[in-house]
């Protein structure tokens, strides 16, 4: 893997990171559904009066928005709502990475080799610490919520690889006009449009950063690198760096919030980054063996 690629996908994951309480502050005054649309719809407009459509039918390019936008967002903004705490649904959503590699394997056949598989299960196991490690409570029904979007994730990092070569940019501002539209429909018939007008009424300046830093880093630049990477390196290389979505999360949350960072939290952060290691082996044995040649 490039370093520049490689730096890249680490800046990614830490944004994505921070995002989780990111929404949960932003989800204080705003209904799940209307903050997921707003999030899109500015990552939509302007972009997509000054970019073109990407080179692609527009039902593949909707396809790719609805899973890795709205199904996604949906179910995890919904499920912050109803209880999850941002540290545990940072490592929910990480099921992904394992529902990618199954997904690429039974669609795509790629297959995972056992060192990667490796990697796989010794960052699992330090995300089961740190869902040992905590205290909140949650719902059930929030954290299937959260499951249905860490598939969904995967589902489009699968619809990623099939895409091609496309501008970034292009690609997440007009996947996110595709997602922002079924979102505001069902967020005026669940929530209702009295809700949504007196949850706009109440914005404030921190309420609008909020929703600013959800649609331009964390959409357009964020999703944008990452189905370039995706359709760049095989998913079993690139979906584990999200492994390292809680670990970003936990720093962002003790430097934000002042939350603890315990003993259990730096284990679990070195186990993670362990088994990302342990993933990343095959990819750098393949460069140095391409450098003999």
């Amino acid at each position: 893997m490039r370093i520049r690629d490689l730096l890249l996908a680490l800046l990614t994951v830490a944004i994505w990171g921070s995002n989780f309480v990111v929404m949960k502050l932003g989800l204080r005054g705003l209904p799940p559904l209307l903050f997921c649309a707003m999030r899109f719809g500015f990552a939509a407009f302007p972009v997509v009066l000054l970019v073109r459509h990407p080179k692609l039918p527009w039902q593949r390019v909707a396809a790719w928005g609805l899973a890795q936008f709205a199904v996604q967002f949906g179910f995890l903004l919904t499920g912050l709502k109803l209880g999850m705490a941002a540290g545990l649904s940072s490592i929910v959503m990480q099921l992904q990475a394992f529902f990618t590699i199954g997904l690429a394997w039974a669609v795509l056949r790629e297959k995972a080799r056992p060192v990667q598989l490796l990697g796989a299960a010794v960052a699992l196991a330090g995300m089961g610490v740190v869902a040992l490690n905590l205290q909140q409570r949650t719902t059930l029904i929030g954290l299937l919520l959260l499951i249905a979007g860490a598939v969904s994730w995967a589902v489009a990092n699968v619809l990623a690889r099939r895409i091609g070569p496309v501008n970034a940019v292009a690609l997440a501002s007009w996947a996110s006009l595709y997602a922002c539209v079924p979102l505001l429909l069902l967020s005026l018939v669940f929530e209702g449009a009295g809700t949504d007008l007196q949850a706009l009424r109440a914005m404030d300046a921190d309420s609008w950063l909020v929703v600013a830093f959800q649609a331009y880093p964390a959409t357009l630049f964020g999703f944008g690198v990452w189905s370039v990477l995706m359709r760049r390196y095989p998913a079993a290389q690139i979906a584990p760096f999200t492994l390292l979505v809680p670990i970003s999360g936990m720093i962002c949350a003790t430097l934000v919030l002042h939350e603890p960072l315990q003993d259990w939290k730096l284990l679990a952060g070195a186990m993670v980054v362990s088994g990302l290691a342990l993933n990343q082996i095959p990819a750098l044995h393949h460069r140095l063996l391409a450098r003999r040649a």
